[in-house]
């Protein structure tokens, strides 16, 4: 009878401890800089938005690691279970039969049809009409194929249709007015068909996603996502440090390093990232997009600019080895970056020789250049909030100084800068963009058609735009045509390209199979797991 007992005893202490083994699910708390209030694919931009669309909606496939935009065996099965190419102008879908809403119906052709004809529609979003610009129809073939045309071969057919516009719920959204979609309740309370379905947002705090047990691609093993919203990278990796958090994506400087090494149960993962910052030069005057700039219009004064910069410098003293020297409109991720022809060099004898020759000269003897009765006086824009950006401002300012320019630094909060750049009130912006994976994505700042939408400076070189337009249709000869148009942009000196950020992802070390694309950092969340010998109270029972 004890052997009975002793054998029973022996086998529940081992079932306990093998069911304790397999508790590899939990929760995670990822920090971010804004509140996500419209998390809705093509409905609206910044970075909060888009984290968080990305989890709760699907595209029809996802990029694969290494963001070929050309490559169409490359991308992941997301929504389509499988693509073919009956012609070198059509791409047919399969969408994978298992796939449903959160609201239960399933994802059907008819969905994908009206979301990219919505997108289509220059009357509703102008810049997603630019995007698809080349894709001449969408049509069903059955509940579960989709048939896409373009109007032409070239490389990026398979990109230009699966990655700017993920599908929406045509069952739910079909009857709304255009004007009227991004007021509505669905806006407030998202519909998708991702892994996670909308929690509760409680307003400027946090935002908490459910995870869908029978997502069709696998159950999540972190059943809550919760994003904490902090301004602020200071305050964000503050949240973190002190196990508020348990991750976070950011640009971080040298000097915030240590106080991450130096935590036991945080490590860093690095990526090439898709991240450039520049230094905009604006076309037109200051709030007046009518005439041009008295000072920045000239191109030699903007590649003087450019070439008064020492950038390597710049990028070592905020970011140590997690940062580069940017040379174009382009990231670390982007695959042309390797190609691209170098930026002006750092030359600020030649800079001062070349502004000489413009005309302006020192004649006060006051430090700062002048010309007929002008001086060479510039505002530079920036957020407050930006850490990376405030921490060059100054060195900036006392590099072109050396060159004669004065620059004013105007740090703003950002609500205000971000409305002022809209708007043209700057002379030189501050800007930081996360692009596209494919390069195609340049037409919207730099190019005549970007004007009066992302292209704030009012850029318009006919010179670039034929060469970018041969690059994008280009089915050979791709990487010499890219390099033509990305010369022809930096001849023209439109920014000064200072550097481009490593992707730095700050992590709590319980989570196994972390997987963190470039492009969407939090999209793979469901495949996470947790070690159940490192859980936390909040990871559950």
């Amino acid at each position: 009878m004890r052997r009975a007992q002793l054998v029973a005893a022996t086998l529940l202490l081992v079932t306990r401890a093998a069911a304790q083994q397999n508790k590899d699910t939990g929760t995670i708390t990822v920090v971010i800089g804004a509140e996500p209030t419209t998390p809705i694919p093509t409905l609206s931009s910044g970075k909060a938005n888009v984290d968080v669309g990305n989890i709760l909606f699907l595209p029809l496939a996802w990029l694969g690691p290494k963001l070929n935009t050309t490559d169409e065996k490359s991308f992941v099965p997301a929504l389509a279970r499988r693509w073919t190419r009956p012609d070198p102008t059509t791409l047919v879908f399969e969408l994978d039969p298992r796939a449903k809403w959160h609201d239960g119906v399933p994802v059907t052709s008819a969905d994908v049809v009206w979301s990219l004809n919505r997108a289509r529609d220059s009357a509703i979003s102008k810049t997603y009409a630019r995007r698809l610009r080349d894709i001449s129809s969408v049509a069903a073939d059955g509940p579960g194929r989709v048939i896409v045309r373009f109007r032409q071969p070239y490389a990026e057919q398979m990109y230009d249709a699966v990655y700017h516009v993920p599908p929406l719920p045509a069952h739910l959204l079909d009857t709304i007015p255009p004007d009227r979609l991004e007021s509505s309740s669905f806006v407030t309370h998202p519909v998708g068909n991702g892994p996670y379905r909308w929690g509760k947002l409680d307003p400027g705090q946090k935002l908490e996603l459910v995870s869908v047990p029978d997502f069709f691609l696998g159950r999540p093993k972190l059943e809550r996502v919760v994003f904490l919203i902090a301004r602020g990278a200071e305050a964000q990796l503050n949240l973190l440090l002190d196990g508020s958090a348990d991750a976070f994506e950011a640009a971080v400087l040298a000097r915030q390093i240590t106080s991450i090494v130096e935590q036991p149960n945080l490590r860093i993962l690095t990526n090439p990232w898709l991240s450039v910052s520049y230094l905009l030069f604006n076309r037109t005057a200051y709030g007046d997009r009518t005439k041009p700039h008295p000072i920045l219009a000239d191109r030699d004064v903007r590649r003087a600019l450019v070439m008064g910069l020492d950038r390597a410098r710049l990028v070592r003293a905020a970011f140590g080895p997690y940062g580069a020297e940017a040379n174009g409109p382009m990231g670390q991720a982007s695959w042309i970056r390797r190609i691209a022809p170098k930026q002006l060099p750092y030359d600020p004898a030649r800079a001062r020789a070349l502004l000489r020759t413009r005309g302006w000269r020192d004649l006060d003897g006051d430090g700062v250049l002048e010309k007929n009765g002008v001086s060479l006086t510039l505002r530079l824009a920036y957020p407050g909030s930006n850490i990376p950006r405030v921490a060059l401002a100054e060195p900036i300012q006392q590099m072109w100084k050396g060159l004669g320019v004065q620059i004013e630094l105007s740090r703003l909060d950002g609500p205000i800068w971000a409305e002022r750049r809209g708007k043209g009130e700057f002379d030189i912006d501050f800007s930081q963009v996360n692009l596209d994976p494919s390069p195609s994505g340049l037409v919207q700042s730099w190019s005549c058609s970007g004007v009066g939408a992302s292209n704030v400076a009012q850029i318009c070189n006919p010179e670039f735009d034929r060469a970018l337009g041969n690059a994008v249709r280009a089915t050979t000869n791709v990487n010499v045509l890219w390099r033509d148009a990305l010369a022809a942009l930096q001849a023209d000196a439109p920014a000064a390209f200072v550097f481009t950020p490593t992707q730095t992802v700050v992590v709590h070390t319980r989570y196994r199979n972390v997987i963190v694309p470039a492009d969407m950092p939090w999209a793979q969340l469901w495949r996470w797991s947790v070690d159940p010998a490192k859980r936390l109270p909040r990871d559950g029972r």
